[in-house]
């Protein structure tokens, strides 16, 4: 079976449904992408997050450097996706994305890990550049997960 990394985006989704589409993947480690880990969404913030996880055996870790810059937000926001794209891969050339994609890529070596970040739409989503980037330098799959094709009583302990 070949080895991969999952990618999840948390628009439009409860916490319960979310964590099940991790439970299902069989995902044990959470890599957020996030430039602020933060969300209006209950349960989405850094440290609520990582205490559900916790509780479900997922560990949690933020790498803010691989994270989308508010420039590169914006483009994406207004919709102009080339701009977005050179934004963010200017950005992945930087000192701190360069040591935190590192860091992702030992940790994806290492156990079943799954790149987070907002947006439902993996192709508009910087974490489809991450996910590239990672993929090249370990060789692994990328699997978008669908976070609405799993039933939350599919959570197991």
């Amino acid at each position: 079976m070949k080895r991969t990394i999952s990618t999840i985006g948390y628009e439009g989704v409860t916490i319960e449904q979310f964590v099940a589409a991790l439970k299902h993947a069989s995902i044990d480690l959470l890599i957020d992408v996030r430039d602020i880990p933060l969300s209006r969404k209950k349960g989405f913030s850094k440290n609520q997050l990582a205490e559900i996880l916790r509780s479900w055996g997922i560990e949690y870790v933020h790498l803010r450097g691989l994270g989308d810059p508010k420039e590169g937000r914006e483009a994406a926001r207004a919709g102009n996706y080339t701009l977005f794209q050179k934004i963010f891969g200017k950005h992945m050339r930087s000192d701190v994305a360069e040591r935190d994609l590192g860091t992702a890529s030992q940790l994806a070596r290492n156990s079943r890990a799954c790149l987070m970040c907002f947006e439902a739409d993996y192709e508009k989503c910087h974490r489809s550049i991450v996910a590239d980037h990672l993929s090249r330098m370990t060789g692994l799959t990328v699997t978008p997960l669908a976070v609405q094709d799993v039933r939350v009583g599919r959570i197991a302990a």
